[in-house]
């Protein structure tokens, strides 16, 4: 019993060793690109601002300041340090209003990803496992998915289903799901000869515990990179829609439809547009290239010595 528990410990201690080891290779790699380290800082900046935003925004989003109608930002003439970066035509606080937003956004992208990774992997599996006729039918559909413009097609599919926040981020998921299938079933086709996977089923392993504990966990490498860059195409999209007034509808302070109530004040106070579209510029930029990092510390084909 003793000896039992002796092997258990040294087991697991080597396990944990290799799992530092695994890590601490990742990290070098990742950390080489600097503009992934970067990335990933104010990534993490934002998700922080996101679960913060009651306690660090100075307002509420939907606040109004009847008396500060169009204020500037406060380091122009006319500014107010109590809205340090102007307020909107119905005197909302900006920086609130961005602060709030990140929720929004990033709780978009997670929810795309999430519905578009998990079905893209099923569809994919199936299809690069059993081929034939299912290979077939699922990869017509995807192709033709990818055939349309994806903001368009998106934007078609939630004139069909209603404006609304849930609907454009059921549309963006729909049209990112190919993606994800395709990639996924790449992946499977090139494991399932391997012989591990022939052991596997000389060994009378059923088909889903092939597919799902056996396959699936050697595909899941580019699946992450590839559900990054989502993430920050979802936010994109959901910009997108709720500027053309079918996502997210006011008084939600999506950064997209922010931008959306603020255009036809673009001239005479141009701080209403341009700081809900930085937000959305530094948040896609940081999110790609984290994605890039990802990229270089999982692939092993972009690993340098």
């Amino acid at each position: 019993m003793t000896d039992q528990s002796a092997g258990e410990s040294a087991s697991g201690a080597l396990a944990a060793g290799t799992r530092r080891r695994a890590l601490a290779e990742f990290w070098h790699y990742y950390s080489a690109n600097t503009g992934a380290v970067i990335g990933l800082f104010v990534f993490a900046a934002l998700v922080l601002m996101a679960i913060f935003a009651p306690l660090i925004s100075p307002h509420l989003p939907q606040e109004q300041f009847r008396d500060s109608l169009l204020t500037p930002p406060a380091w122009q003439e006319g500014g107010k340090p109590m809205f340090l970066l102007g307020t909107d035509a119905v005197g909302r606080d900006i920086l609130s209003r961005l602060i709030h937003g990140a929720r929004y956004s990033l709780f978009i992208g997670l929810v795309v990803v999430v519905f578009a990774l998990v079905s893209g992997i099923v569809l994919g599996i199936l299809a690069g496992y059993f081929g034939g006729w299912v290979d077939a039918l699922i990869m017509r559909v995807m192709d033709i998915i990818l055939s349309f413009p994806s903001l368009l097609l998106a934007l078609v599919l939630v004139a069909i289903l209603g404006p609304g926040l849930f609907n454009a981020m059921l549309a963006i998921a729909i049209v990112l799901q190919p993606h994800f299938a395709r990639l996924t079933r790449a992946a499977v086709m090139a494991e399932k000869n391997r012989e591990y996977v022939t052991a596997s089923r000389i060994a009378g392993a059923s088909h889903l515990r092939l597919m799902l504990r056996t396959i699936l966990p050697n595909c899941v490498a580019p699946l992450i990179v590839q559900a990054t860059l989502s993430f920050s195409n979802a936010i994109l999209e959901a910009a997108a829609l709720g500027f053309l007034g079918m996502g997210a509808q006011p008084p939600i302070p999506e950064w997209g439809t922010m931008l959306a109530t603020a255009r036809e004040f673009i001239l005479r106070a141009p701080w209403v547009v341009t700081f809900p579209g930085l937000a959305i510029l530094i948040t896609v930029l940081a999110i790609n290239l984290v994605g890039d990092g990802l990229r270089d510390a999982l692939d092993p084909k972009m690993k340098r010595s």
